[in-house]
């Protein structure tokens, strides 16, 4: 029988109703603070936190919604999430100031997507004021407008909950933990084999839900596994989906961009299928941060003593060229 996600399964349930209810973040904790970077230069970071256990569900989004979207000021919802073959299956209902949400069990723990970075930021943002009505503008980061100047928005101190720094991001992932000398993994199953994408009944290990030689881990409708669904293939900490599923935002600035990372269910590249789950992968170019594509969702990290501002400026010339990325549809 594939993990229960505790919590989450009661969430779904409440979400049909479109009422807003609690969101709760399972967590996983990230020790071996003052870490060394990898040999990409990412990963090391110089204090403990955690960081969420998977990414962001649907279904917690729903509830998000709900609390904060009745009209929808800031765009948090796009229409995709329901009516594209590839949405998230949350479904707006009623009219602008009276909007409620809803997502079927089916779908509640599958990683929401169709979210921008200021969608994720106004998340975190949320859990950070304690969520039911709590400001969506102020907390991990201040936004003073629909879509802030880029550059101009940086983590701020005292964030309590926050979308996750790159390096964050990459130790969880990747980083073989037990001391501050452990070294890293290749792909974020603890191991440096490329995963296998095949869901079966139990999961032998070292499995990603992305895209294999003409091969979806699972088709339609649903594409995106539950969260934790690869229930033995977790990363060194204990997080799931870091490779897969969902490209994940991250707070790096890169150029007009933000990071992403991880790779998602339907990537596949002339390097390689499992190239993008890679920890020498990083960028992308569909990553402006107002971006929100069917392959786009996000990670929450949880921080008790927050550091100077952690995204990583680089020239544009480091993205990837778009001609390098190739989905597979249909």
């Amino acid at each position: 029988m594939k993990r229960l996600i505790l919590g989450i399964a009661v969430l779904a349930s409440l979400c049909l109703s479109g009422i807003a209810q609690a969101v709760t973040i399972d967590t996983v904790a990230v020790g071996n603070a003052g870490n060394a970077a990898d040999t990409t230069g990412y990963g090391s970071v110089a204090y403990d936190y955690n960081i969420g256990k998977y990414e962001v569900t649907a279904g917690q989004y729903t509830a998000f919604l709900n609390a904060v979207a009745a009209t929808d000021t800031y765009g948090l919802y796009n229409a995709n999430m329901w009516s594209n073959t590839y949405g998230c299956k949350i479904q707006q209902n009623n009219s602008s100031g009276n909007y409620t949400y809803s997502v079927t069990s089916e779908w509640a723990n599958r990683p929401v997507n169709y979210v921008s970075f200021w969608d994720s930021c106004r998340f975190a943002n949320w859990l950070g004021n304690g969520q039911g009505t709590g400001s969506t503008e102020t907390g991990a980061y201040t936004l003073t407008s629909t879509n802030p100047t880029n550059s101009a928005v940086t983590r701020n101190a005292g964030a309590k909950w926050a979308v996750t720094s790159e390096n964050e991001w990459y130790k969880a992932a990747y980083y073989k933990s037990g001391s501050a000398n452990a070294g890293y993994w290749l792909y974020p199953t603890k191991s440096n084999t490329a995963p296998a994408n095949q869901v079966l009944g139990t999961d032998p290990g070292n499995s990603a839900n992305y895209y294999i030689m003409d091969s979806y881990s699972i088709g339609s409708p649903y594409y995106r596994t539950n969260a934790g669904e690869f229930e033995n293939s977790a990363s060194p900490y204990g997080t799931f989906d870091q490779g897969g599923n969902v490209w994940e935002w991250n707070e790096s600035i890169i150029g007009a961009c933000r990071g992403l990372r991880g790779g998602s269910f339907d990537y596949y590249g002339g390097d390689g299928d499992d190239y993008y789950l890679q920890s020498t992968y990083r960028g992308h170019s569909f990553g402006l941060p107002i971006y929100e594509d069917y392959s786009v969702g996000f990670r929450v990290s949880q921080v008790s003593q927050v550091p100077e501002p952690s995204s990583f400026i680089a020239g544009a010339t480091l993205l990837i060229p778009l001609l390098a990325l190739r989905r597979r549809r249909g």
